[in-house]
């Protein structure tokens, strides 16, 4: 009797097994959607509205990010912490500081990333450049609410960039 159940929940059990295993391998490499929390990134992303966005990984194999993406980070103080940015300067890029008009150059293997909503955004401003290893990859889409689903564009803040050595 034992076998004759076991015979019978096994091709369910199997199936349950790969799809999980096949699921969290999609997850890992090459896309997820994440819950959008705080104010930092609106108005292109709204938490209010309960946001969910469509993160692409595979920019993560050579780290094909670019200026003005916005990306998904592991905090620099918290590791456990997921962080949803803009992604504003790439290593060796000099960026101006808006708050203080210092110039700093972005250190080799980090980048720097800003919310778009400046006034309550914790960023790079606050804690510095982010490790390029802390990337989770880039939001592409917000796929709730339905009212809400589109495509999420690159923009950068005018002027404050300068890939070149400024001297």
């Amino acid at each position: 009797m034992a076998r004759r159940a076991l015979a019978a929940v096994w091709p369910f059990v199997k199936g349950c097994a790969t799809g999980t295993v096949l699921g969290m391998t999609f997850a890992d490499r090459c896309a997820s959607v994440v819950a959008v929390d705080g104010a930092s990134m609106y108005p292109t992303l709204d938490a209010e509205q309960g946001e969910r966005a469509l993160v692409e990984k595979r920019c993560l194999y050579r780290y094909d990010l670019s200026r003005g993406d916005v990306v998904v980070f592991r905090s620099p103080r918290n590791h456990r912490e997921l962080l949803v940015k803009r992604l504003i300067a790439l290593p060796g890029d000099w960026i101006q500081v808006p708050e203080n008009q210092e110039i700093r150059q972005i250190p080799q293997g980090h980048c720097w990333v800003e919310g778009d909503n400046a006034g309550v955004s914790m960023d790079s401003r606050f804690y510095g450049p982010v490790p390029l290893g802390l990337m989770q990859g880039r939001v592409t889409h917000v796929v709730w609410p339905p009212h809400r689903i589109g495509r999420v564009d690159r923009k950068m803040p005018e002027g404050r960039i300068m890939p070149l050595r400024p001297f």
